[in-house]
């Protein structure tokens, strides 16, 4: 088990990619802790984590509330013994064109993804530099991270600041043994996406089909979507990687569609 006698923390781990990857550490044999808005969505995800054999703990946890994250870093170390593996998975997306964009809907995002990315790497980062184990700290970037596409300003910009982040923690991390990595998954089916293949076919213009053949997988190799199972599977190899050879990095996961 590449996991065993790790404890993970994922936030926006209720549902969709962060709960596919909370149950893939606790496969592994971590304990997890499951961070979410909603704290019945998180319960319902580690009650099913506790149900298959591992061991869970839900956290309610608004990402953009700096008290809330202090306080469920601090719950998670308390209840689970530690903390090896931070991810800042939550996230949010809002579809217009930038002269329609509203600030609030601009700075919501980036709260989200950006500030509530910081907010979780600092809290974790105190507890892994004074444990004296180190450890790792993930982000949930997107090929959004390395490209742009239309509609999607706010959502382009703040994957782009993962980014930067992730790097900044490789750099200063390393001396603590704590690596840092982002992973840029492809479109994945999640309500996320979801949601936005209507939208854009009202703003573009197009059939629904069009959205998915045209924008989503025009570029990859062989029109497929990325899977919850292919980030899962990444997510662990990174958690999981022993030393700090494997630091900085932002690996893509999405069929082709963005290669380097």
């Amino acid at each position: 088990m590449r996991l065993a006698n790790k404890v993970a923390l994922i936030t926006g781990a209720g549902r969709g990619i962060g709960r596919a990857i909370a149950e893939a550490y606790a496969r592994e044999g971590a304990r997890v802790a499951i961070a979410d808005l909603d704290a019945a969505t998180a319960e319902e995800a580690a009650a099913a984590i506790r149900d298959a054999g591992g061991e869970a703990l839900a956290v309610a946890m608004d990402v953009t509330d700096e008290a809330a994250v202090q306080e469920g870093v601090a719950t998670t170390i308390d209840r689970l013994g530690g903390l090896d593996v931070a991810m800042a998975n939550a996230g949010i997306q809002h579809i217009d064109p930038l002269d329609k964009l509203e600030f609030a809907n601009w700075r919501k995002v980036m709260s989200v993804h950006l500030d509530g990315a910081f907010l979780l790497t600092r809290a974790a980062l105190r507890h892994m530099y004074a444990s004296g184990r180190g450890g790792s700290m993930l982000y949930m970037g997107s090929v959004h991270s390395k490209e742009a596409s239309p509609l999607k300003a706010p959502y382009v910009a703040a994957k782009h600041g993962l980014l930067g982040l992730c790097r900044a923690v490789a750099k200063e991390g390393a001396a603590h043994g704590v690596r840092s990595n982002i992973i840029c998954p492809g479109f994945v089916r999640t309500p996320l996406v979801e949601k936005q293949i209507p939208e854009q076919a009202k703003e573009f213009g197009i059939s629904e089909d069009e959205v998915i053949r045209n924008i989503m997988l025009r570029n990859t190799v062989d029109h497929e979507f990325t899977t919850l199972e292919d980030v899962a599977e990444l997510a662990v190899h990174l958690a999981a990687f022993p030393t700090n050879a494997l630091t900085g990095q932002s690996i893509v996961v999405s069929h082709g569609w963005h290669m380097q």
